[in-house]
C-alpha cells in the first residue's frame, strides 16, 4: 500500500495561508497624522490593508484601506514625536500578513492651525467668527464669551476648509472672547484669548409702518385669515382659535390653483437693513386632534425665498429657506420639533443686507396641500428706519 502526503492551501476551515507583506514606498507627515504609500504583494485574494497604532490619547486605533488603494492615512494625532505604525495585509479569509513597521513624526495637529487662524469681528447682535482648516476634518470650536464676569460657551462645528459663522443674541457691550479647538478624536488645544469685542447694536424691526402691496401679492384673505396678519405682532397659538392670526392663501381665490411661487410684498414705508429673521407657522388645528398644534401639517408654509427692493420692480434675492420636515413615515413629530416651532424658526442671511424699502416673501412650498397655504408671523432683526 502506498501512502501519499499532499500539501494544500485549503483546509476544512478554509484558507489559512497568510498573504505576503506589503512594501512601504514612502511616508508623508501631515498635520496630526501621516500618509503611508505602499506596494501590495502579488496575492490574488487581498481584501484590505490595516494600520494599527496607539494614538496620542493612549487609545489603540485601527485604520483600513481598500485593496484598490496604494496608501493609507493615519490621523487623529496630537504629537510631534515619532510614532510607530504596524501595517498588515488582510486577505478574503481574514488571514493577516506578518506586520511591517514604519515610523514617522507627525506635523503639529491641524487643531492648532485652526486656533491660530481664528478671526473675530463685531457684527449685528453678535460677532462673525471665521477660521481655516487645511485638513478639512471635523473640528469643534468652543467659543467662550465672558460678559461682566458671566461666561457662556457656544460650540461651533465644521469640516470645511474655510468657515464663517455668526454668533448672535449678544448685547452691544464689550465682552471677551476665547477659543479652544477639539478634533473628532478628542484632541484639544488649550483655551486661547482672542480679544475683546463689542457686538453691533441690533434692533427688532418695528412693523407698525408696514403695509401690503396688494397688486403684487397673492390673496391671503380667505375665511378668518388675512395677509396682513403675517406682521401684526400676534403669534398664533394652538390652544384656541381666538387668535386667528395667520394668513390663508386659498386656491379658489387665486385662479383655482396654487401657482408657485406665491408672493407677499410688503412696503416698509422706511429703509431698513436686516441680517436675520424668525417665521412662525399656523398653530391652531381646526377640528384637529386635541392638544396637538398644526405645525408641519400639509397647509403650513414650508419653503420660501426672501427678496428686497427699493422700487418694488428690481429685486435682490436675500436667500432661500426651508423650515424642514421632522415627520416620520407615520406622520409623528418629535416633541422637541413642536416646541421649536412654537418659538419660531430662526434664519440668517449670509451677511447684512443692503438698505431696502420693500420685502417680498415668495412662498415656494408647503407640506403637501394643493388647496391652502397658511403662515402666522414674520419678525425681522437688523437696523431700523435708516
Amino acid at each position: 500500500m502506498v501512502t501519499l502526503s499532499l500539501s494544500c492551501s485549503k483546509t476544512e476551515d478554509g484558507d489559512t495561508i497568510p498573504p505576503g507583506e506589503l512594501t512601504v514606498i514612502s511616508t508623508t507627515p501631515t498635520n496630526g497624522g501621516g500618509i503611508i504609500s505602499y506596494e501590495l504583494p502579488i496575492d490574488l485574494d487581498i481584501l484590505y490593508v490595516t494600520a494599527e497604532y496607539t494614538n496620542s490619547n493612549g487609545e489603540k486605533i485601527s485604520r483600513v484601506s481598500s485593496k484598490y488603494n496604494t496608501d493609507i492615512e493615519v490621523s487623529g494625532l496630537n504629537q510631534t514625536t515619532p510614532i510607530t505604525i504596524q501595517l498588515y495585509v488582510v486577505d478574503e479569509s481574514y488571514n493577516r500578513s506578518i506586520p511591517v513597521e514604519v515610523e514617522f513624526t507627525p506635523l503639529p495637529s491641524f487643531i492648532y492651525l485652526v486656533q491660530e487662524s481664528i478671526e473675530i469681528v463685531p457684527d449685528l447682535g453678535g460677532v462673525k467668527i471665521s477660521w481655516d482648516n487645511i485638513e478639512a476634518k471635523t473640528v469643534f470650536v468652543f467659543l467662550h464669551i465672558t460678559n461682566s464676569g458671566e461666561e457662556e460657551v457656544r460650540i461651533l462645528s465644521s469640516n470645511n476648509e474655510e468657515e464663517t459663522r455668526f454668533v448672535r443674541g449678544l448685547e452691544s457691550v464689550e465682552m471677551n472672547f476665547s477659543a479652544r479647538i477639539e478634533d473628532f478624536e478628542g484632541n484639544t488645544t488649550t483655551l486661547e484669548d482672542k480679544g475683546n469685542f463689542t457686538p453691533l447694536f441690533e434692533q427688532e424691526i418695528d412693523k407698525s409702518t408696514w403695509s401690503l402691496v396688494s397688486n403684487l401679492s397673492v390673496d391671503g384673505n380667505a375665511w378668518e385669515g388675512e395677509t396682513t396678519n403675517f406682521w401684526d405682532n400676534v403669534i398664533d397659538t394652538a390652544a384656541s382659535g381666538n387668535d386667528d392670526s395667520y394668513f390663508i392663501i386659498w386656491r379658489d381665490q387665486n385662479g383655482g390653483s396654487l401657482n408657485w411661487p406665491l408672493d407677499i410684498v410688503v412696503d416698509m414705508n422706511k429703509n431698513i437693513k436686516i441680517h436675520r429673521f424668525t417665521v412662525w407657522q399656523r398653530a391652531y388645528w381646526y377640528n384637529g386632534p386635541e392638544d396637538l398644534p398644526y405645525y408641519y401639517q400639509e397647509e403650513n408654509i414650508k419653503q420660501f425665498d426672501l427678496y428686497s427692493s427699493n422700487d418694488a420692480q428690481e429685486w435682490t434675492l436675500l436667500g432661500s429657506y426651508d423650515i424642514g420636515d421632522p415627520r416620520d413615515g407615520e406622520g409623528n413629530i418629535p416633541n422637541t420639533s413642536l416646541e421649536m416651532a412654537a418659538l419660531g424658526h430662526d434664519f440668517e442671511l449670509e451677511g447684512v443686507s443692503e438698505a431696502f424699502r420693500y420685502l417680498k416673501i415668495s412662498i415656494t412650498g408647503n407640506y403637501g396641500s394643493e388647496t391652502y397655504v397658511h403662515g402666522s408671523e414674520i419678525t425681522l432683526f437688523g437696523l431700523d428706519n435708516l
